[in-house]
């Protein structure tokens, strides 16, 4: 019998439901990287693993890097069914610097404007929490998200080559945004650790 996911939601994102994930959503997560590989295949060069899951839901934020909650969410519709997923670590580094650590739309809802539509549901319910800055890792070369990232307002404060990632190298573009106005010097003015080398 499939799982069913919490009715309550952390947040609604339109028609779905945010739900936080729990240890018995693992194998949900797993059939949802499975059926959805395109972001593995685009910086891994790798299908997920058959962990893939459980390794996302037991991910650690490095040593030295203070951070107050980290969150695993799922994004579900009215049949339960995973249509998204997300990792959102609050205060990051500094006070009010939040942070997702993987964001994955179903393939089947690739360029119909879905992805942004939750990023929106996602940056708002950020902001309410009291964030002003939203800081991710994109791959660079993995054009369709750095376009994405790009659009939802997303500017680069540095970049970080020599990122392992499966069987590949990469080199990471760390991006920001402003929430509540403010410029790249404000941000590195509070978090030096991205200001470019």
């Amino acid at each position: 019998m499939d799982r069913q996911f919490p009715q309550t939601p952390i947040f609604h994102a339109g028609p779905l439901r945010a739900v936080e994930l729990e240890v018995g959503d693992v194998p949900a997560l797993q059939t949802f990287f499975n059926v959805n590989p395109e972001y593995f295949l685009a910086v891994t060069g790798e299908s997920a693993r058959h962990d893939e899951a459980l390794q996302e839901f037991n991910d650690q934020i490095p040593a030295g890097m203070p951070y107050r909650k980290r969150w695993l969410m799922g994004f579900v519709d009215e049949a339960d069914t995973m249509v998204a997923m997300a990792s959102i670590v609050s205060d990051l580094l500094a006070e009010r610097v939040w942070h997702i650590g993987l964001f994955v739309v179903a393939t089947t809802f690739h360029g119909c404007g879905t992805a942004m539509a939750i990023l929106q549901h996602v940056e708002s319910w950020i902001r309410a929490n009291g964030a002003e800055w939203i800081r991710l890792g994109v791959v660079e070369g993995n054009l369709r998200a750095e376009r994405f990232w790009e659009k939802a307002g997303y500017i680069e404060a540095r970049k970080r080559p020599g990122v392992e990632m499966g069987s590949r190298v990469n080199t990471l573009r760390v991006m920001v945004k402003p929430l509540a106005g403010g410029s790249r010097e404000e941000y590195w003015a509070r978090v030096a650790r991205d200001r470019p080398e």
